[in-house]
Formats: C-alpha cells, structure tokens, sequence
C-alpha cells in the first residue's frame, strides 16, 4: 500500500499508474481529505494546548483556596470539544485508509502502457515438440493411465477440485520435492505456511479488499483461504525491522492454493485448467529496494531453472500494465508451450 505522504510527494507517478492500470479513482478526493486530516490536527492541538494552560491556573487557584467552579466548566467544554474533534478524526483517518487500499502500486519504466494484447515476449527457451502421431490431451491421458479421477473429485467437492490418484499422486508429490530441494540447494529457506490466514495477510499483499469475491472466505472464524503461499511468506516479517546486511531473506514455500475463480466465465476450464484448488510452489524474496529489480531477474532465473531441467518449451512475457496485478510494480509470466491445446500455458 502506498502511503498518503508518497502519494502526496509523488502525485503525477500516482496518477500515471493509475491510468496505466486503468483504475479509476478520485486522487483529488483523497488529498483533500487529508488536507481535512492535517486541519483537524492542528485544531485539536490548539485546544489541547489551552486546556493545558487552563489546567495550570485551576492548580494555581486551588493552591490559594480560590474559586475554580468557572475554570472547570471550560476545562469540560475544552474536553468535549477535543472528544468530538477526536471522533470526526478518527472518522477521516479510517476513510483514508480505506481509500488508499483501491490505489494500486506504481508502474516500472519497463512495463509496456496497455491491456493483455501489449504484453511482451522477453525471450523463448528450447523448441516447440512435433510428433508423427496424434496427440491426446491432458484429461484423456489422465483418466487413460488414473493419474487423476475427476468425476469422483466432483463428487467430493464439486468442479475445480481435482483427485489426484496412484502415479498421479506420485507425480504431483515428486514434483512439489524436487522444486522444493532444488530451490532449498540454491539457498532458499523452505517454509511450510498456514494454508488459512487472517484478513491481515491478504490485504498485506493486495488482494482485499479489491479481490475478496475471488478469495474463499470462513465467516465463522473469519479466516481466508490462502490463494497462494506468497500470501503467508510474504507476511512472515511482519512489524519486524530488517537488518539491511542480512538482505536478501529467500524463502521457498509449498503450498495447496484455493480459488474461487469469479471471473472465469466463459474461459476453459476443463480438466487441470483454472482450478479452484491446486498445488504451487511460490519464491519470495526480501531484499533492499535498491536491489528489488536485479533480484527479480534472479528470482525469475532461478524459476527457468527448473522447467529446463524438464525440457519443456516456454516463453517469458514481460506484463502489460493492464495485466499486472493490483500490488505489482513490474511482473513476469512464465508460459509453457501445450501441445494439444495449441497455445501457451501461464
């Protein structure tokens, strides 16, 4: 989130971001607001400061056993008006903060000014696999060698939810280990996160309130399931000072992800693709802001490093700023070439 005083200081960035990202919203609005904010602090102040004088002439009074029956009638209008003055702050302060969760980050020098057909391709890695045969698709070959059983996934939880069976299962499981040991030998430190959060995490990384119809929500004990493990990491030093020496922190975190997918009406959906639950192994660095950009081309090598030790064709997209996610300044996608669907797979 940023804060009032960037936004403030750096109100033309703000703004070009925020029609790179085509979100609308009253900026002006806001300032004013704060403006209001400032105002009020000032006010309170001045009366605080004169109650505080008035308090010292009471003491004095009572000190020569004189009359102060006026005096404190004003010390109790001086603290009514600090009280209401107090309320309507609060007010505006809880507005502001709320306000500034639909303000979405600022926008890298790099990232292309558009919607998804301005993406751009960075660069590809091997070569798009051609057979003399007709090729199945993934939901024939799972059901052909029970790797995954969705009709009782279905009955279990409904669509979206897969059951993963037998060499399937294996296959799954075997892949979370080797990207987690390969990351661990490349010096990041594995975590196991809790897979349901409070509201805290989630809006920490930016997906409330803006995206909480996408999020599955326990009312009950007002929990969220994670959408991805990058939400639990990310909070991991929360309300910590860290010691910039000690910089980058790389973590390696599996975990299950859940989804509600409210905007996928309409798309393809069939078999393993937009699952409302699915497995991910997520990267998380902290690292000095200074770095933050030289770090993100480590973290996206060391990504790439895994899906040529498997020899899969992909491509890497640089993401137009109508493309990137409400928190992100600069993002990247990795996409795998699928041969029976024809096309590239985030």
């Amino acid at each position: 989130m940023l804060s009032i005083k960037y936004i403030i200081q750096n109100k033309k960035n703000v703004v070009k971001a925020l029609k790179a990202k085509n979100v609308n919203f009253n900026l002006d609005e806001l300032i004013t607001l704060d403006d209001k904010r400032k105002a009020l602090i000032l006010d309170v102040e001045k009366i605080k400061s004169q109650r505080n004088i008035l308090n010292k002439k009471i003491l004095n009074l009572k000190k020569n056993d004189k009359d102060t029956t006026h005096l404190i009638n004003d010390m109790k209008k001086y603290s009514i008006y600090i009280k209401d003055i107090d309320s309507e702050l609060n007010l505006i302060i809880a507005d502001i903060e709320n306000k500034l969760l639909y303000i979405p980050n600022i926008i890298h020098p790099t990232v292309p000014v558009g919607s998804e057909d301005k993406n751009e391709i960075v660069r590809e890695w091997g070569n798009k696999p051609e057979f003399d045969f007709e090729i199945k698709g993934h939901k024939e070959l799972c059901e052909i060698n029970s790797l995954v059983d969705f009709k009782r996934g279905i009955n279990m939880s409904g669509t979206g939810f897969p059951l993963f069976i037998k060499d399937g299962a294996k296959l799954e499981r075997s892949l979370i280990n080797y990207m987690l040991d390969t990351h661990v030998n490349n010096s990041y430190v594995e975590l196991f996160p809790p897979f349901l959060v409070s509201s805290n995490s989630p809006r920490t990384t930016g997906n409330l309130p803006k995206f909480k119809d996408d999020m599955y929500y326990i009312d009950k004990d007002d929990l969220y399931c994670i959408p991805t493990a990058e939400v639990p990491v990310t909070n991991i030093h929360y309300n910590e000072n860290l010691i910039e020496n000690e910089l980058p922190k790389k973590y390696v975190a599996y975990s299950a992800c859940f989804r509600r997918e409210a905007g996928s009406y309409g798309k393809d959906t069939k078999g393993l693709l937009r699952l409302h639950q699915f497995n991910k192994v997520e990267l998380v660095k902290f690292v000095e802001p200074s770095k933050s950009y030289d770090e993100l081309e480590l973290l996206l090598n060391d990504a790439e490093n895994i899906l040529q030790s498997l020899n899969l064709h992909y491509r890497i997209i640089t993401l137009a700023s109508e493309d990137l996610s409400f928190s992100a300044a600069k993002c990247y996608d990795i996409e795998v070439w699928s041969p029976y669907e024809n096309k590239y797979l985030e």
